[in-house]
């Protein structure tokens, strides 16, 4: 059995939505499981209509129709009849959004947050499940909440693998086409939940691992993994071959292309995972697996903007022990900051985190009251693998070095 993965960027339109099944005649499709992203921004947009209702009612349902508008236009596109059964479908899956909306009375963002978000890849499965099933593409629709189960940390689930591996072996029939969703899960109480923003291809490592699949492919519009990201740097290169050790690193500094959580399932079976093009499915693209030597062997760059560097060092010059470090990450822990780099000294302690529940007002009153404090917001955090001194001086051009940081193999700064 193979697993594939198609992210938003593939099925943004129906043009897209065309394209992933004149791959899927290209390559094969038999014994296969689909993982499917959100449509385009979809994401996105349905972040905007959790923020309007929380924070401006009134643009509320403007947000909602903006959802629907999207998904519309897509559907009559890809079918000459309106009266087809899955304009019906798509409206009752809007429907369950917008009652929720009515009904719901938690004030937990977190909470609401998961609730709404994953309609955008139940939206999307149902559109390309029913127009593979309109061409001649027979498949099976798959409810991802149904077989991956998770704790209630809401925006970053934790799998149960015990009872998700039980169910999808009980309840997965390996002998159709099957279509699911990415991203998300559900807990003891069946309350949607979502494993992190790019968890899509975490869905496809979860599905590959429980099934013992042959291979997972994730198709990008990219040709394989780079050694850097385009969109931030110059003259990126095609990587064709890579270990799950290094895919690992380089998915832990925050390379985009693969998602940190995604390399574990898939090293512990052996499982080898392929990044291609959706645009050109025949090219090999970067084969990722046991033991492999980086090919070629040459620096990788990775960037992550909008990092906050927080620096602290004691009241009175006495040393950062151990009982402070161990206070300091319990903070961290407490305010759901994710530590990208640290770097201390006797009298001083440095951490770059990702404020991505924006509690670092209140982590920096926690910490102001037992330290020294200087925060620098918006900082971008570089990170190069296999540096050579070219890399550091070509990376450091231009640019204010707040944090730097040699490790054997690795160099990483914070930069304004």
């Amino acid at each position: 059995m193979q697993v594939f993965k198609f992210g938003g960027a593939s099925v943004k339109d129906a043009s897209g939505v065309k394209n992933v099944a004149s791959v899927l005649h290209k390559v094969g499709y038999k014994n296969t499981l689909i993982v499917v992203s959100a449509m385009g921004k979809t994401t996105n947009a349905l972040e905007v209509v959790i923020n309007n209702y929380f924070n401006n009612k009134k643009e509320l349902q403007s947000a909602i129709q903006d959802v629907k508008k999207y998904h519309n236009a897509i559907l009559l596109d890809l079918f000459d009849d309106e009266k087809h059964a899955s304009f019906k479908k798509i409206a009752a899956l809007f429907d369950e959004l917008s009652t929720f909306l009515e009904v719901n009375k938690s004030p937990d963002y977190n909470f609401v947050y998961d609730q709404v978000i994953g309609y955008g890849e139940l939206v999307s499965t149902v559109i390309i499940s029913e127009y593979f099933n309109h061409i001649g593409i027979k498949n099976n629709w798959v409810d991802a909440r149904e077989h991956i189960k998770t704790d209630n940390y809401y925006r970053r689930g934790n799998v149960n693998w015990e009872e998700t591996q039980t169910l999808i072996t009980t309840h997965f029939n390996k002998s159709v086409l099957n279509i699911t969703q990415g991203f998300i899960g559900s807990d003891a109480n069946n309350f949607t939940t979502t494993l992190g923003r790019e968890g899509s291809d975490y869905t496809a490592a979860i599905y590959a691992y429980c099934l013992n699949a042959e291979s997972v492919t994730i198709w990008k519009d990219v040709p394989g993994v780079l050694n850097a990201d385009p969109r931030y740097f110059e003259n990126a290169q095609l990587l064709n071959k890579i270990s799950y050790r290094e895919a690992i690193e380089l998915a832990f500094y925050g390379a985009s292309v693969i998602h940190p959580k995604t390399l574990q399932p898939l090293q512990q079976k052996e499982i080898p995972l392929y990044v291609k093009s959706f645009l050109k499915p025949e090219e090999p693209g970067t084969m990722v697996g046991k033991e492999i030597i980086l090919e070629p062997n040459i620096p990788c760059f990775i960037v992550k903007k909008d990092q906050v560097l927080i620096s602290l060092s004691s009241l009175d010059f006495s040393y950062i022990v151990e009982e402070n470090i161990s206070e300091i990450f319990s903070l961290l822990h407490t305010y759901k900051m994710k530590v990208d780099v640290i770097q201390n000294s006797a009298i001083s302690f440095s951490v770059c985190v990702d404020n991505i529940y924006n509690n670092l007002e209140k982590l920096l009153q926690h910490l102001k009251a037992k330290f020294k404090v200087t925060c620098h917001e918006h900082v971008s955090l570089y990170t190069i693998r296999h540096y050579n001194e070219n890399a550091i001086n070509q990376l450091e051009k231009g640019k204010t070095i707040l944090l730097k940081q040699l490790t054997e193999g690795t160099v990483q700064m914070v930069t304004k």
